[in-house]
């Protein structure tokens, strides 16, 4: 499994290390995100992503990267896949799991702070997972 895969893959899908690196003007993360929108790609979001980075503003930075990001919302089918996933795994991350999920579904790249819990998710799931660590 990839760590590391370039940003030239399909899509991107952002964690919650991300979203605050992004508020802490990371420039790692900047420099991925201005390169996916650049090639006319728009990152996604998990809703609950979101929600745990948000913190009532204001949030400068993560409010102007989020301009540029699609927020996936999980749904029912999402929610119990991520369900699936955290008892095959014996984790409970909720988040972590939505984001490998998400991911997954579209054979996303990950922007992640978090590569190893992820990519112990994705393993449970039996996908290849490309990580981008921040």
């Amino acid at each position: 499994m990839s760590r590391s895969r370039s940003v030239s893959a399909g899509g991107i899908v952002y964690d919650t290390g991300a979203l605050v690196a992004a508020e802490r003007a990371d420039d790692q993360v900047w420099f991925v995100h201005r390169r996916a929108l650049g090639r006319g790609l728009r990152p996604v979001v998990p809703s609950v992503v979101l929600a745990q980075a948000w913190r009532g503003g204001p949030q400068p930075n993560l409010s102007r990267l989020l301009k540029g990001c699609v927020i996936e919302a999980l749904a029912e089918n999402a929610a119990r896949e991520v369900g699936r996933l955290l008892a095959t795994n014996g984790s409970a991350d909720v988040v972590d799991a939505a984001v490998v999920v998400s991911a997954a579904s579209r054979g996303d790249l990950v922007v992640t702070s978090d590569p190893d819990d992820l990519a112990a998710l994705a393993t449970a799931l039996g996908v290849p997972l490309g990580m981008q660590a921040i």
